[in-house]
C-alpha cells in the first residue's frame, strides 16, 4: 500500500478510507469454523440497482437483521442449536451468531433498500443514490467575438 504525503485533514480521510477498504477485505475473507464464510454472498449490479444475494438455509426473516450505513451492508443473524438432548451423528452446518459486512462499490439510497427471503436465499435490492448514477452533461457551444 503506497501512501502519499498530504497536508491537512483531507490526507487523514484518504488514509482512513484506504484502511477501511483493506480491513473490510480482510474481514470478508476470514473463514468461519467450517472453513467457509457464512453466509455465502454474491453482489452484482444491474442498471440503477445493486443486488446482494445470501444463502441462509433454515433461517426465518425474524432471525435476520440487515442494515446499510454509508457504503457497508451488514447481514447478521443466528442459527439456533437443536437442543441439549440432540445427538448428532454428523454435524457440518455451524450454529450461533454471525455477521457479514460487505463493502459496497458506491453509495446507495438506504431509504429504498428492499429485502426478500425465499427458499433459503436472501435477496437484497440496493438502489443507487442519485449521486452515484451517471448523469448527462449538456455541452454549451462557446461564442466567439465575431458572432
Amino acid at each position: 500500500m503506497a501512501l502519499r504525503r498530504s497536508s491537512g485533514l483531507y490526507g487523514f480521510g484518504q488514509l482512513r478510507d484506504e484502511l477501511d477498504r483493506h480491513f473490510s477485505t480482510l474481514v470478508e475473507n476470514l473463514p468461519s469454523v467450517n472453513g467457509r464464510t457464512f453466509p455465502a454472498v454474491n453482489v452484482w449490479e444491474d442498471g440503477d440497482d445493486l443486488y446482494a444475494e445470501a444463502e441462509v438455509p433454515g433461517l426465518t426473516s425474524d432471525e435476520l437483521s440487515i442494515s446499510v450505513v454509508g457504503r457497508e451492508l451488514t447481514i447478521s443473524g443466528e442459527r439456533k442449536e437443536r437442543g441439549e438432548e440432540t445427538t448428532y451423528h454428523r454435524r457440518e452446518r455451524g450454529t450461533g451468531a454471525f455477521t457479514r459486512i460487505i463493502r459496497l462499490p458506491f453509495d446507495v439510497d438506504s431509504s429504498r433498500v428492499e429485502a426478500n427471503l425465499r427458499d433459503g436465499v436472501l435477496q437484497i435490492m440496493l438502489p443507487k443514490s442519485e449521486a452515484a448514477k451517471p448523469r448527462k452533461i449538456q455541452v454549451n457551444a462557446a461564442l466567439t467575438d465575431k458572432e
